[in-house]
């Protein structure tokens, strides 16, 4: 049994996954700080017997160090290392893997494509590139930030640095701060569908959402693109609208032969991905 962690920017997932495959005993808990996370992965995990532990995460962080870099969706855990308290508690082989990468290899396993792409819209963007079945990294193992790619030059700044990126402008947190008000969310947003207000936003969020595709799709022209995250759970408000606007945009490639579905795993995808990527590793 490997244990696996997926962390994300409001939650944090972790189960057990077996050698066929399955998942068991899934389990949440809120992200906090990072002390308080990392007491929840170890109560979460249990005392069960485990060969490793792979843990999926929001980035940037080393995947050898497992060290954290500047999360704008994790403050406060900048230079916080994941690796050596869990080490140190279950004493087991750690792999950790960006969390956009490992979805991208849980989906993957689900779709038959040789160029594919996984991107989860929830409280920032990721995405992660698998060709003939490995996911594509840049140099040093870097993991390729998509969702900082620039949509507008004008447009708001962003926590990377720069201004008008995808993740900026259409990532749930991106729908909530253009409700200002501070007691809406992505979720209520879409459950608020049919209210002018909402539907202003939803179209903003549509529109967004099918520019970094037409971007994304016009680089790779990938055969297939699966979306998740938890903005996607209401993708019929959006997803049409999108692939209009992909259809308006991508005038210089195939982007009708670039399937646009949402992923097949939903919440588990990183979960199951992070199994594959230890597996991957070599290690028992």
């Amino acid at each position: 049994m490997i244990g696996v962690v997926d962390i994300g920017g409001t939650k944090i997932a972790a189960g057990v996954v077996d050698e066929a495959g399955a998942l068991h005993d899934r389990r949440e808990a809120p992200t906090g700080g990072f002390a308080d996370s990392v007491r929840a992965v170890v109560a979460m995990l249990g005392t069960r017997k485990l060969e490793g532990i792979a843990i999926a995460s929001t980035g940037p962080i080393d995947r050898e160090s497992g060290i954290f870099g500047q999360v704008d969706t994790l403050p406060g855990w900048k230079g916080s290392d994941i690796r050596t308290p869990l080490v140190s508690t279950f004493d087991v082989p750690i792999v950790i893997e960006n969390d956009a990468d490992a979805a991208a290899l849980g989906e993957a396993t689900a779709f038959d494509a040789k160029r594919f792409l996984y991107i989860t819209i929830s409280t920032g963007i990721g995405a992660g590139i698998v060709l003939d079945g490995r996911i594509y990294r840049g140099v040093d193992g870097a993991h390729p930030e998509i969702g900082h790619h620039m949509i507008e030059a004008s447009g708001p700044p962003c926590s990377c640095g720069g201004r008008g990126c995808w993740e900026i402008l259409a990532s749930g947190t991106a729908m909530a701060r253009a409700a200002k008000r501070p007691d809406v969310t992505a979720e209520t947003i879409c459950a608020s569908a049919g209210e002018a207000w909402a539907d202003a936003i939803i179209e903003q969020e549509a529109f967004y959402l099918g520019v970094g595709l037409a971007n994304v799709i016009s680089m790779f022209t990938p055969d297939v693109i699966a979306l998740g995250g938890g903005v996607m759970k209401s993708a019929h408000l959006f997803l049409d609208r999108a692939r209009a606007v992909v259809r308006e945009r991508c005038t210089m490639v195939p982007s009708e032969r670039t399937a646009i579905v949402l992923g097949k795993l939903g919440a588990n995808a990183g979960l199951l991905g992070a199994a594959r990527a230890f597996r991957e590793r070599g290690l028992p």
